[in-house]
């Protein structure tokens, strides 16, 4: 469960909008170096496109959503494109790679 504080203003919602921004673009940076690192054990661009993988992943962070009394179908949605984001740029990395 995750811990919400009662804001008593717009400009007080958007101060925590704000901050949770900055760590969620944060942790997207960091998780795409580790995107990065893993073109390097790819041996193919099936390897790369993992369809098993990312419904794995979809299925884990579902469950966070609905743990955190989220919306699943929002979380879902945000992940898909990321993961097709971090695909592509993974493809990138692995065909860089390989030349």
């Amino acid at each position: 469960m995750i811990n919400i504080m009662k804001c008593s203003s717009i400009d007080e919602v958007r101060r925590n909008i704000d901050a949770i921004d900055e760590k969620i673009v944060r942790l997207i940076c960091e998780r795409e170096h580790y995107v990065l690192q893993a073109a390097n054990f790819k041996k193919s661009e099936t390897d790369v496109n993992a369809p098993k993988r990312v419904e794995q992943v979809i299925d884990k962070v579902r469950k966070i959503a609905l743990d955190c009394n989220g919306n699943d179908k929002i979380v879902e949605k945000v992940y898909r494109t990321m993961i097709d984001a971090f695909i592509h740029r993974e493809m990138k990395e692995f065909n860089d790679t390989k030349k």
